[in-house]
C-alpha cells in the first residue's frame, strides 16, 4: 500500500467523520436569540423615542411533577448515541494524527534524500 492510497483513504475517513459532525449538530441551538422588538429603533425626525415600559409579569408557584427514571429504551438510545459519537470523534483524532504523522515522515524523508 503506497502513501498515496493511504492519503486517500484518510482523506476519505475524515470526509466521513466530518460529515457525522455535521448531521450530529444539525439541531436548534440553545441560546436564545435576541427579538428584533426589543432592539433599538432610530429616532424618527421630530420625535423623542421613549423605551418601552416594563410591566410586572405575575408568576404562579405550581408542583411540578415527581421525577421518574428515563426507561430502558432511552437509556439503550443514549448508549447507542455516545457511542457512536465517540467512534466517531475517535476517526477524526486517529485521521488527523495520520496526517500529521505522514507529513512530519515525508518532511524528514525529504530531508534524508538531501
Amino acid at each position: 500500500m503506497s502513501l498515496n492510497d493511504v492519503t486517500v483513504r484518510a482523506a476519505f475517513i475524515l470526509g466521513l467523520a466530518i460529515l457525522a459532525l455535521v448531521a450530529s449538530g444539525w439541531r436548534k441551538t440553545a441560546r436564545a436569540q435576541t427579538k428584533l422588538g426589543r432592539a433599538r429603533r432610530p429616532v424618527a425626525a421630530g420625535l423623542r423615542h421613549e423605551p418601552p415600559r416594563r410591566l410586572p409579569i405575575p408568576v404562579t408557584e405550581t408542583p411540578g411533577d415527581a421525577y421518574h427514571a428515563p426507561g430502558p429504551i432511552k437509556r439503550l438510545w443514549a448508549v447507542a448515541a455516545s457511542s457512536a459519537l465517540t467512534v466517531v470523534i475517535g476517526a477524526v483524532v486517529a485521521t488527523l494524527i495520520a496526517f500529521s504523522l505522514a507529513f512530519v515522515v515525508m518532511v524528514l524523508t525529504d530531508l534524508l534524500k538531501q
